[in-house]
């Protein structure tokens, strides 16, 4: 095989970590260069942000070390037995590109994964020397995400949320069964085994030393994990059901939800279509509903018909459909709980709702003047000038959100 250039490493090995979806530069603490000192800054301007095929915001190097792997996960276009392209970052090499693209303002930090090389450790000891150089040996103070391996030693993982602003494991298949399947190599109870040492060693580094002095930050930014949307037949209900595990149990920051893309050779197992990026969409906002609004992933998964999410409306309205007797809500009397659960009521208008409201009854245009979506609150909610008499049962309330149908097209 031809000697790569560092130019055509960076094209083959940034194209294979766009199907890493769990990285986020949001979180981490404060640090940047403008004493003189170091290099980078996790906040900040001058940052160039690259965008991806459905619409993501890339403002981080996003690239994997090598695409090579030991693993054959059926999944992952980069397994043992796919005959892509192969290549492989040197560790100077990726500390080469970091601190230049930053230079540049390109970027504001690294996102780094890879495939398995050699062993776990191996890898994750390579990953973790790239960090160590740029934190130690070059003074960079922008963001770091380094997508861990469950399998490689604590201690290296350990080093890795010492230097990294913020640690992902990714699980991908929802069911243990899931992995079994499409990836035996790997094994979903190591994988939370080590998701719960980094959770405890962030636990012991928010407690102050014997001496009174506080411990060395270790991920200050959490970690992450990414679940595959549509590659091994799990509903939506599955899961969600299977994020609020992983939020509860790991106080994790944020599960990323991919939705599976057909991959060149792959196994008869796997769908030959992938599934539609409203999916992906509709599970980001049942997430969105779990950590922010009190939602439980069974209420969420009740209104959903087989336990798949409506793609023509977000989950919020669809549980409200399915639940109108609890509906309308008076406004000036609901719990900030019962608000949440409006339709067109986000968490910042219900903060305005019930601050103003201290000062009188509301009435249907302060709602507007707060910012409350109302034609979409109007069926749910009463006021001081507002009933919605029967339009809270009207048997067509559901068509009035939905997209109406279209004709497809025969060519």
């Amino acid at each position: 095989m031809a000697k790569m250039t560092l130019k055509e490493k960076l094209a083959l090995l940034s194209d294979a970590a766009k199907y890493d979806a769990s990285c986020a530069s949001s979180g981490t603490a404060k640090r940047n260069s403008a004493d003189g000192t170091g290099l980078g800054s996790t906040e900040g301007s001058g940052i160039c942000h690259a965008y991806a095929p459905d619409g993501r915001c890339i403002s981080l190097l996003k690239i994997l070390m090598t695409n090579f792997c030991i693993y054959d996960c059926a999944y992952c276009i980069n397994r043992v037995s796919s005959q892509v392209p192969r290549a492989r970052f040197t560790v100077e090499e990726v500390v080469h590109l970091t601190t230049e693209f930053y230079r540049r303002n390109y970027i504001e930090g690294l996102f780094l994964s890879s495939g398995i090389i050699k062993s776990p450790d191996d890898t994750m000891a390579d990953m973790v020397r790239i960090a160590r150089s740029l934190r130690h040996d070059h003074n960079f103070r922008g963001y770091i995400h380094l997508k861990t391996i469950p399998d490689a030693s604590p201690e290296l993982i350990e080093e890795a949320g010492l230097l990294a602003d913020r640690l992902s494991m990714n699980i991908e298949l929802p069911t243990d069964a899931g992995i079994k399947a499409y990836a035996p190599e790997k094994n979903g109870d190591e994988i939370r085994r080590a998701m719960g040492r980094v959770e405890l060693r962030k636990q012991a580094a928010k407690e102050r030393t014997h001496t009174g002095r506080r411990a060395e930050k270790f991920a200050p930014a959490g970690q992450s994990t990414q679940l595959i949307v549509g590659a091994d037949g799990a509903n939506d209900a599955t899961i969600l059901q299977s994020s609020t595990r992983l939020y509860s149990s790991y106080k994790l920051k944020r599960v990323y939800y991919s939705a599976f893309s057909p991959i060149p050779d792959s196994t008869a197992a796997l769908p030959l279509i992938k599934p539609p990026l409203v999916r992906e969409h509709r599970l980001y906002q049942a997430d969105w509903l779990l950590r922010f609004y009190g939602y439980e992933a069974d209420e969420i998964a009740s209104a959903a018909e087989g336990g798949m999410l409506d793609l023509e409306i977000d989950p919020k309205l669809a549980w409200a459909l399915a639940n109108r007797a609890v509906f309308p809500v008076d406004v000036n009397r609901a719990g900030k709980d019962m608000l949440l659960r409006v339709p067109g009521f986000g968490t910042k208008s219900v903060a305005r709702i019930l601050s103003a409201r201290r000062s009188g009854a509301l009435g249907f245009g302060d709602l507007k003047r707060i910012g409350a979506l109302v034609n979409k609150a109007k069926p749910f909610i009463t006021t001081r000038d507002w009933s919605p008499g029967g339009l809270t049962d009207a048997a067509n309330l559901r068509a009035r959100f939905a997209p109406p149908p279209k004709q497809l097209s025969l060519l």
